[in-house]
């Protein structure tokens, strides 16, 4: 199993509109028939203030793939996420073997 973590790195202020759009695209991904686990995470503190996490499970690293696939091009999700740039400063994806 592998955990993605797409990590995002607000503008000021801007954090709660992405964790927003997440969660839109959770009920589109859901409609999709998705069900592996996924979360959002906000920072409490740490090196960046306004960081959102978005992690995402699956068993396989295709499965991924075959997601991001799906939902990019789902006119829904590239509804919610258009101008998703103004609110972000960067960002990264990690991903993890699950070892346990």
């Amino acid at each position: 199993m592998y955990l993605i973590r797409e990590v995002m790195h607000c503008k000021p202020g801007k954090a709660g509109d992405l964790v927003r759009r997440f969660k839109e695209i959770g009920g589109v991904m859901a409609e999709m028939g998705f069900t592996e686990r996924s979360r959002i995470l906000t920072d409490m503190s740490g090196e960046r203030f306004w960081t959102v996490v978005s992690e995402q499970a699956v068993d396989k690293l295709e499965d991924y793939l075959n997601l991001t696939r799906q939902t990019m091009t789902d006119p829904r999700v590239q509804k919610i996420m258009q101008g998703y740039h103004d609110s972000v400063d960067w960002g990264t994806r990690e991903i993890y073997k699950i070892e346990q």
